[in-house]
């Protein structure tokens, strides 16, 4: 007996039915071990840089275990230091260890597409592709995944990878899981990022701290006394530290230096000038200099050492307790006020340029004598200059009466008074400039 002629069609259409379904299964397996494979990675990178607050260590793992999740070659995480800036700031790569390529970077297309676009993006044929049409591509470069980091809507930075192991092109999978890993990482990247600031400010406030300590060691503490002489001084700095300088130092047996400086500029920078003129002065004062010689040695020096930019406002007196003769000489400073005891007012003009801005300009001396109840207020611009709510200034007209209504007062009365109205004026308006004053007044015979 003969067998159906369709048994043989029936056992061949049996077996290719069988063969589909297990080709979908292989696949679906395929897609679950790439998923379990995935979270594997997210879990460990979460694990990985959850608890670190070193921003390079945080980055050097993301790109390593992105590499290793994606199988790249290269890979580099850029911080964008400021969102409205298009140039990004590479702080991170890390190379396979076994590969020996040339450097490179961003192109400034690819950093304005980021900028414009911030969505992940997949390139495998970067000289052909028509997004970055005229652009010059590193011939290293085969394929590239760049992903951003965004946090709170704003670009931080951009995760990219390069070069699949072995020339074969990123898929889509590849783009996404590196989306996910740039998504997870992006407000860890940034935390650890404001963190490094933090730290960075701390020492900073740290070092200003110790200027301002080391500056205010460099004002005469205390005042020295001046036999026949009542002097007080004070110095308030418009930051933590400032330009401003005053200093009384001993001459001879019966004569005193007493000064006042103002650095162009305030904050640290001024202060670290001011301090190389406080040695200078300090030197002369030690080698008997006069004012004028004193200003055209400082002068030379400042302008051999500083920038153009920079120069020194300065006001150097002699004053011998003996006589009470007065010598001074002023470099550009603001007049100091010479009020006598029977009130009348005299400014003491300057007789020379700033300190540091020519090196030939001349200087000269004048003298006064002081007799009983005679002073001299020696000030910064931070005092006439310090401006109210509605944009006045303090002035010299101001400064002077106050002056002369106070002048049987005691020197520390005296710079308290000036103080004291200068804040007045001020009101909430912050303070601006140093402010300096020093008052040397002449006591009666004991």
């Amino acid at each position: 007996m003969s067998r159906p002629s369709d048994g043989s069609g029936a056992g061949h259409a049996s077996k290719g039915a069988v063969a589909e379904p297990q080709t979908n299964l292989e696949r679906e397996v395929e897609r679950l071990s790439r998923a379990v494979s995935e979270l594997s990675t997210l879990n460990d990178l979460a694990r990985a840089i959850g608890a670190s607050l070193d921003v390079e260590q945080v980055m050097r793992t993301i790109v390593a275990r992105s590499l290793r999740a994606l199988d790249a070659e290269e890979g580099v995480i850029t911080l964008a230091a400021d969102e409205q800036s298009s140039s990004l700031r590479t702080l991170v790569r890390e190379v396979g260890s076994s590969l020996n390529v040339e450097a490179f970077h961003f192109k400034n297309a690819l950093l304005g597409w980021m900028q414009i676009h911030r969505m992940p993006l997949l390139v495998n044929d970067p000289p052909n592709d028509e997004r970055f049409r005229g652009v010059e591509w590193e011939a290293t470069i085969r394929s590239l995944i760049a992903v951003p980091l965004v946090v709170k809507g704003k670009l931080t930075g951009v995760l990219t990878v390069y070069n699949k192991k072995g020339g074969a092109p990123f898929d889509t999978d590849d783009q996404r899981l590196l989306a996910i890993i740039g998504s997870q990482s992006a407000q860890i990247v940034e935390n650890a990022r404001l963190h490094d600031e933090e730290l960075k400010l701390a020492k900073i406030r740290e070092q200003v701290q110790l200027a301002a300590e080391v500056q205010r060691h460099l004002l005469p503490q205390p005042i020295p006394r001046i036999e026949g002489f009542d002097i007080h001084g004070t110095n308030v700095a418009a930051e933590l530290v400032g330009g401003d300088y005053f200093d009384v130092v001993p001459v001879d047996a019966h004569r005193w230096l007493v000064c006042v400086g103002d650095v162009s500029g305030k904050g640290l920078p001024a202060s670290l000038l001011m301090a190389n003129v406080q040695a200078m002065i300090q030197l002369m004062a030690m080698l008997q200099m006069s004012p004028d010689s004193a200003m055209r040695h400082a002068n030379t020096l400042l302008c051999r050492s500083t920038p153009d930019t920079k120069f020194v406002t300065f006001f150097t007196s002699i004053v011998d307790s003996a006589s009470g003769l007065f010598e001074f000489c002023n470099a550009g400073h603001n007049p100091p006020l010479f009020v006598t005891a029977d009130g009348r007012c005299e400014r003491l003009a300057s007789s020379g340029a700033a300190l540091g801005m020519l090196e030939t300009l001349p200087y000269s001396s004048a003298t006064r004598t002081m007799a009983t109840g005679d002073c001299v207020v020696i000030y910064s611009d931070g005092v006439t200059e310090a401006i109210n709510a509605g944009d006045e200034e303090f002035g010299e007209e101001q400064l002077a009466a106050l002056v002369v209504a106070s002048r049987e007062r005691p020197a520390s009365a005296i710079v308290a008074a000036i103080l004291g109205a200068v804040r007045a004026h001020a009101g909430g308006h912050p303070q601006s400039d140093d402010i300096t004053i020093v008052v040397l007044k002449r006591l009666g015979a004991a």
